[in-house]
């Protein structure tokens, strides 16, 4: 990772090490893995089965269960997690992410199976709206896991300093002179 991070401007470097930067890159990495492991099962399941809302469920489950282990990992929890204020609230939202995506897969299969396509082309067309669900639910999903459900809750209770979300710098001013505030 170093190296790739020479490669990159220097504000985006900064945002990257900010900790909404962190979060999103690793939450990304996650959403990543669990998308390949979520379309993978679909597509087979698909094949296997023929009904969209089922081989949908089917890659939801395999990848919203490397979606939990993972995103535990993104932000750093270690040891058990608290049944109340981690694991039910990340199931619930999983739970309802499920019904998008399953109704998306249903909805796909259907206009696949009423427009005849062969088997390969109507996997495809059921995989893509998945696809399409999933990476518009990922932005929310990261939202309330970064500032609700993984939130620090041993950090000071305030506004958020700008210098953590904001790719540049905050520019001090003391007296006449003016100094870069250190990142994030």
């Amino acid at each position: 990772m170093p190296q790739l991070l020479d490669k990159l401007p220097d504000p985006l470097v900064t945002w990257l090490r900010t900790r909404f930067g962190k979060h999103l890159s690793r939450f990304a990495g996650v959403a990543l893995v669990s998308l390949v492991t979520t379309q993978v099962v679909l597509s087979l399941a698909y094949l296997a089965v023929g009904t969209g809302g089922l081989a949908t469920s089917l890659g939801w489950a395999s990848g919203a269960l490397v979606s939990y282990v993972l995103s535990r990992r993104a932000w750093e929890r270690k040891g058990r997690p608290a049944l109340l204020k981690e694991t039910l609230p990340f199931w619930i939202i999983s739970g309802v992410t499920a019904v998008v995506l399953i109704s998306v897969g249903h909805f796909a299969g259907v206009y696949a199976k009423s427009h005849h396509l062969p088997k390969i082309e109507a996997t495809a067309v059921v995989a893509g709206a998945v696809l399409l669900a999933n990476v518009l639910t990922f932005i929310s999903r990261f939202l309330i896991f970064h500032y609700i459900l993984f939130a620090d809750r041993g950090a000071a209770q305030g506004p958020v300093p700008a210098e953590s979300i904001s790719p540049v710098p905050a520019t001090i001013r003391t007296g006449d002179q003016e100094e870069n505030a250190p990142p994030g």
